[in-house]
């Protein structure tokens, strides 16, 4: 298939899974494994949806491609396929977000991207997913949506998933091939939820593996939130209290500072599948460092409150044990933050 050939050649697939012997170690607890996607073509999960979605939007017809991004992964990913296949491409993105990822910004403008800034509300990624909707329904002929995560109205949360689940059919391959045998818990980051569902879903029906998913501390729907309709979709919101508007939400990660999650993982909540909680930034900005000194891999904000997390039960589970955390994205487009927050302490 032509998708096959495209996810082989042009984004790099399979991403590796790798043995993190020194964390390990250190920590005297479970082994710990990284699912590496963010050694993927632009840096990101985003890719394996984007990919996906553009040969739909070439399958029927579309000449107009359409999205919106918090971090900006989604949006460089979106702006990359639409280049391979010579499409012309709008993303949307809270003037926030502009500020805080501008390395993104020049990249999705070099890959020929529109970027329009969305100034309304937060000014994040929930507003301009609200943008991006709007374009999307006066301009329905001619344009593809192609949304960044597993949200928004059907057919998104499935689809999105399914585009996502290859880095879980990966997982349960190579770790039969390495240890012979399933994981004991596999661990991911959550905003909207598409590389948390990703991972999880080739593994929803194996009872004996442990599924995690981590949201940050100040936009954890998951943990905190009630139930609501937004944006065509259903699902646990950071909500006022009759429901007619979202909470201020804000996070060290900007792709996972969202007022919600997909409705598919409120579902694996609500029956008791998969267990949610959330890491504070600092834990996360910990996680970070510790990541690039013990192993020699950056990896993106994002991933990192799913790795303070890990740390922090991988330590306590017996060492026969396998951990399995998604590294979703990788941290080029974090450093300039980074920077500003350890100032001058790096290199004394």
């Amino acid at each position: 298939a032509a998708s096959d050939v495209y996810k082989r050649q042009y984004v790099g697939r399979p991403s590796p899974l790798f043995f993190a012997q020194r964390i390990t170690e250190d920590l005297g607890g479970a082994k710990i494994y990284f699912k590496r996607d963010e050694l993927n073509h632009t840096g990101a999960h985003k890719i394996n949806n984007c990919m996906g979605q553009i040969l739909l939007a070439k399958r029927m017809g579309k000449k107009r491609i359409i999205a919106e991004t918090g971090a900006g992964q989604h949006g460089v990913a979106t702006a990359t396929v639409c280049a391979l296949f010579g499409l012309p491409c709008i993303v949307y993105m809270g003037e926030k977000d502009i500020k805080r990822q501008s390395p993104n910004v020049f990249r999705m403008k070099l890959l020929g991207a529109e970027i329009r800034s969305v100034t309304t509300g937060s000014k994040s990624l929930k507003d301009a997913m609200n943008e991006a909707l709007r374009d999307w329904v006066t301009n329905v002929k001619d344009t593809f949506y192609i949304i960044g995560t597993a949200a928004g109205p059907h057919p998104y949360p499935a689809m999105v998933r399914d585009f996502q689940s290859v880095i879980g059919e990966e997982v349960r391959e190579q770790i039969l091939e390495a240890e012979n045998k399933l994981p004991d818990l596999l661990m991911a980051c959550i905003g909207g939820g598409s590389n948390a569902l990703g991972l999880f879903h080739e593994f929803l029906d194996d009872k004996e593996v442990e599924l995690y998913g981590i949201e940050a501390e100040h936009s954890s729907a998951l943990t905190n939130g009630t139930v609501g309709i937004m944006q065509g979709f259903k699902s646990f919101m950071l909500q006022s209290d009759d429901g007619s508007a979202t909470l201020d939400t804000k996070s060290l990660a900007s792709g996972i500072n969202f007022y919600s999650c997909g409705p598919e993982h409120s579902y694996l909540k609500s029956i008791g599948r998969v267990n949610y909680t959330y890491a504070t930034d600092e834990e996360a900005f910990d996680a970070f460092q510790l990541l690039c000194k013990s192993e020699g891999i950056l990896p993106a904000f994002e991933p990192s409150f799913a790795i303070a997390q890990a740390i922090k039960l991988a330590k306590e589970m017996s060492k026969d044990k396998i951990v399995v955390i998604n590294i979703c994205g990788r941290g080029d487009k974090d450093i300039d933050t980074a920077e500003r927050m350890l100032g001058d302490k790096l290199g004394k």
